[in-house]
């Protein structure tokens, strides 16, 4: 199912999800998301798309086509107000419905923590993205000159230190709770397996929220 989204002029009144989220989000994600998804331009697929929360972020050179599993999280993003323009299409990440090299960016927040599948899913967000043509040979692609298509992720993973022992200790109570987010992860390394070349790592709050920033 695709939304084709025409954005409210109000923003949508918050959804179950968002108002569980709003003490972590004034605490940390809300300032990482104003810093991460203004910068996202050229035609950008977001991964896990949710609610929302991201599309009001968007600057209007950006061409937005988001993506999830829940069509009840799509039907609640089409209500919230978004500069750029955006198509809402309900899919699974590990199984995209587009054509090869069709985004200059692939991006998700807070999604790999549920993923059932990580690789699988980071092997298609690979295939979204253009890349030069010795990058990708097996695309028959002539992009000579154009730099590989980027990856970035605002993720929470596996901490660093006394944050690695504190996401192992609480994973499977978590786990229990929650049936599908793993708070251990190692999702940098599961980038890098997948195939892409890491550029950057930023670690906040003892490693456990990580942005993760990669390239073709």
């Amino acid at each position: 199912m695709t939304y084709y989204v025409a954005m409210s002029a109000v923003d949508s009144p918050s959804s179950t999800y968002d108002r569980g989220m709003l003490l972590l989000e004034w605490l940390m994600f809300r300032r990482l998301r104003r810093r991460i998804f203004p910068r996202l331009h050229g035609d950008v697929l977001e991964l896990g798309v949710g609610t929302g929360v991201n599309l009001p972020l968007y600057e209007p050179e950006a061409r937005v086509t988001g993506c999830d599993a829940s069509g009840e999280a799509l039907a609640w993003a089409a209500r919230r107000h978004a500069r750029a323009p955006a198509a809402l299409v309900q899919a699974d990440v590990q199984r995209l419905p587009f054509a090869d090299g069709s985004f200059d960016v692939v991006a998700a927040s807070l999604v790999f923590c549920s993923v059932a599948d990580p690789a699988r899913a980071l092997a298609e967000a690979r295939r979204m993205l253009h890349c030069p043509e010795l990058a990708c040979p097996e695309r028959g692609r002539r992009t000579e000159g154009r730099p590989g298509g980027r990856l970035v992720l605002l993720e929470h993973t596996r901490g660093s230190g006394i944050g690695a022992w504190l996401t192992d200790a609480l994973h499977p109570l978590w786990n229990t709770w929650s049936r599908e987010c793993r708070l251990n992860r190692e999702t940098a390394q599961t980038v890098v397996e997948a195939g892409f070349r890491l550029n950057r790592v930023e670690r906040y709050a003892l490693g456990i929220v990580r942005v993760i920033e990669a390239r073709v």
